[in-house]
Parts: structure tokens; sequence; C-alpha cells
């Protein structure tokens, strides 16, 4: 038992540290966020058809078309609170300066349940990290975490506000 719970602990803490991988998807599985959900606006923006939700196609810290340019940033959950503030300040990012984190049911909402490895849309959110992504959501457990969506399966769960996580701003539709 002891073993088993090393091991699972160990590869556990492990999973938040993982960058992009081959992305794996179930086709007997309805795509949940399928291409089709989307506006892509060409400034590197997506809109979310369903949820009215504007989103930074790129993880901070990328840039281009293919999100591919500069490095993928991390930040404990005050920086990235911190973060949004300043994409706002100036002329903000694509020309809206009203750039948040997104709470948990709004960052959740882009999982693609038939993927994993990143568990999102890599078409419209291209070089997604399967990682932790912080939401704006404190935990009700204690002031010291937040929620966040692991995107490597999908899941939401708790983490501890110091952590250095992955960030995407999202803001309100047109």
């Amino acid at each position: 038992m002891y073993i088993l719970k090393t091991t699972f602990t160990l590869l556990f803490c492990a999973l938040p540290f993982l960058t992009h991988a081959a992305q794996s998807c179930n086709s007997a599985i309805p795509r949940s966020a399928p291409d089709s959900r989307y506006i892509d606006h060409g400034d590197r923006t997506v809109t979310d058809s369903e949820t009215g939700l504007m989103w930074k196609q790129c993880s901070e810290g990328l840039s281009d078309s293919g999100c591919v340019s500069g490095a993928i940033e991390t930040f404990n959950w005050q920086e990235a609170m911190a973060r949004a503030e300043s994409i706002n300040s100036g002329a903000g990012f694509a020309g809206y300066t009203d750039w948040r984190v997104p709470d948990i049911k709004e960052l959740a909402s882009l999982v693609e349940i038939a993927c994993y490895s990143p568990a999102i849309n890599e078409t419209l959110f291209p070089a997604t990290p399967a990682s932790g992504f912080w939401s704006a959501s404190p935990s009700a457990s204690g002031s010291g975490s937040a929620w966040i969506v692991f995107f490597s399966n999908g899941y939401d769960y708790y983490d501890v506000k110091s952590y250095g996580l992955r960030l995407r701003l999202v803001r309100a539709g047109q």
C-alpha cells in the first residue's frame, strides 16, 4: 500500500509540470467543444458561441497565430490576477481592456471531454500545455488555495495559491 501511495503521489505531483504532449481523442465520444462552437476572430481571440465568452487564443507567454512564439509562463495566483490587470493597461490586447482571469465554471467550459493531454480543442487553442490553469475562484477549503483546471484530463480541483501554474485570460463577449 505504501509503495502504491508513494508512486501515486509522485506521479500526481509531477503532473502540473508536464508540458505539451501529443493529444489523444476518443472518436466514440461526441465532441463537447467542436470547432463549430467557436468563432476565430483572426486577432488571436476566440469567442465561444455557447457561453458568449471571448478567450485569448494562446496561453499567457505565447503569441502568433499558432501560439508557438514566446515562452509559456507560469504564475502564482496573485501574479495571475496582476497579469490580467497589466494586460488591460494601455491599449489592452486585441483592442480590449477588460481581460480577466476566468472563474472555475468559465475555465471548465473549455474542456473537451473526448480528448486528453490536452483536454481542449487544439485547433482553436493550439499549444495548450497539459497542465494546471488558474481560475479566479478561491477554494472554500481555505484562503491559501484556489480552483484550477488541469488540461491533461480536464479535471478541476483546488491547488495552493503559491504554486506556479498556467493562465488563459477571458472577457465578456460582444
